[in-house]
């Protein structure tokens, strides 16, 4: 959370080297592999910053108390790569240009963990404000991001496929440390 507040608040002052930290698309020339990582702590605006960091906040602080910092962190790099990568392939396919910045991706490979650990807990999201499983949340926002990046492309103001992909990725990582297990 303080990484992602410090670059707001930096590039807040210096937005010129910002475009240097954005995920372009791979046909963009403006391209460069530290992307895949660093475009995850740039947020479009306060409201962006502001949901994230909630989402962060609501899913990772249980998470990380029950998987422990190491495998935390290593759900949150898988989240955040799968989602570069899953957004890289659709910008190439829809010829898009326009770059990504957010920890969205993330919070989704979040949300979808929490849900594969925590299925039946009760939770209360923000929209809906209605009382639901948490597995039932998942499939909800899951669907719902699925419907829209394939109604709206890459071409819209949200990196729908950024988020499937960091649950993608997040999903992939519990995959094998369950089957690790055996």
């Amino acid at each position: 959370m303080l990484a992602c507040v410090g670059m707001f608040c930096l590039f807040s002052l210096a937005s010129d080297f910002e475009p240097y930290f954005m995920l372009w698309p791979l046909q963009s020339g403006l391209f460069q592999p530290w992307q895949v990582v660093t475009y995850a702590f740039l947020h479009a605006n306060t409201w962006h910053l502001f949901f994230n960091m909630l989402g962060l906040w609501m899913f990772g602080n249980e998470l990380e108390r029950v998987w422990g910092q190491k495998r935390y962190l290593q759900i949150l790099a898988a989240s955040i790569l799968s989602a570069a990568a899953v957004q890289l392939v659709f910008t190439l396919l829809f010829h898009s240009m326009a770059p990504t910045v957010g920890a969205s991706g993330a919070i989704f490979g979040l949300l979808l963990s929490f849900g594969m650990l925590f299925p039946d807990r009760i939770i209360v999201p923000l929209f809906p404000p209605i009382p639901m499983k948490a597995k039932v949340f998942v499939f909800i926002f899951g669907g719902l991001e699925l419907v829209l990046g394939v109604s709206n492309g890459v071409g819209a103001n949200v990196a729908h496929f950024a988020h499937l992909g960091g649950m993608l990725g997040a999903w992939l990582l519990i995959r094998y440390w369950r089957s690790s297990r055996r």
